[in-house]
């Protein structure tokens, strides 16, 4: 975004120009977008796991991070669904990289001390990414509007980020704000609302391609994915960005 700002036909609202466009507002996906989710849940399955996996290796650690935070997805998309609770779907995820090594979490007061122990380790290890402050001063040096659109309640993610230090992020729209979740185009347009600007003047970033790119493309916003992890998409035709101060480019 050129630091070159124009004024609205309302007046009241700032748009930069772009290789993006006209942007009037950005929205922003939070877990893996904003806050380092993925670091902090391995940090919190370390401290809460290693008493029933002594001697692990960290490739090993490495793997049961990635079947919790990557394969077991689906017990999260029963969340959403409404089938599961929060917690109910992390203790199934858990349970299930623990069973690739060969470990019952036992019903009852273990799997609730397993719990609390990771929520509490969770809580307590969300940091923010390095790429997020220079976006943010960016956007606020120009006078554009930012929020957030999550798959995760409202509350929930609100202390999330006030805990990564994002308590400017006012504008934010969780899944129990519109009683819908991502990519329903109505929780964008809950964002866009917020924001006070156009859908095809605000740009929504996540590193979801399908949920967050594509999903905020389809409901009339300027989807981009972000690909932390270079991943090779054929076909793939949308704009991406490799961390969020490409957006300043």
């Amino acid at each position: 975004m050129e630091v070159r700002a124009a004024r609205s036909r309302a007046g009241a609202k700032q748009a930069v120009h772009s290789r993006f466009g006209t942007i009037g507002g950005v929205l922003f996906d939070i877990d893996d977008t904003l806050v380092d989710l993925e670091s902090s849940m391995n940090l919190a399955l370390r401290e809460a796991s290693e008493h029933l996996l002594p001697g692990l290796e960290q490739a090993d650690w490495t793997r049961f991070g990635r079947i919790f935070t990557h394969e077991t997805t689906h017990f999260y998309d029963r969340y959403l669904a409404g089938e599961l609770t929060f917690n109910d779907q992390r203790l199934l995820r858990g349970r299930a990289a623990l069973g690739h090594f060969g470990v019952e979490l036992e019903a009852g007061i273990p799997e609730q001390q397993w719990l609390a122990t990771y929520v509490t380790a969770q809580q307590g290890s969300v940091r923010a990414f390095d790429d997020v402050a220079p976006v943010l001063d960016a956007l606020d040096a120009a006078g554009i509007p930012y929020g957030a659109v999550s798959n995760n309640v409202h509350d929930y993610q609100r202390a999330k980020l006030d805990s990564a230090g994002l308590q400017r992020i006012r504008h934010l729209v969780g899944t129990d704000t519109v009683g819908a979740a991502k990519p329903d185009p109505v929780v964008f347009l809950e964002g866009v609302r917020l924001l006070g600007c156009a859908a095809g003047q605000t740009l929504y970033v996540g590193d979801n391609r399908l949920v967050d790119a594509e999903g905020s493309t389809a409901a009339g916003l300027v989807g981009v994915w972000l690909n932390r992890t270079g991943e090779q998409v054929p076909g793939f035709e949308g704009p991406q960005v490799a961390s969020l101060e490409e957006l300043l480019e």
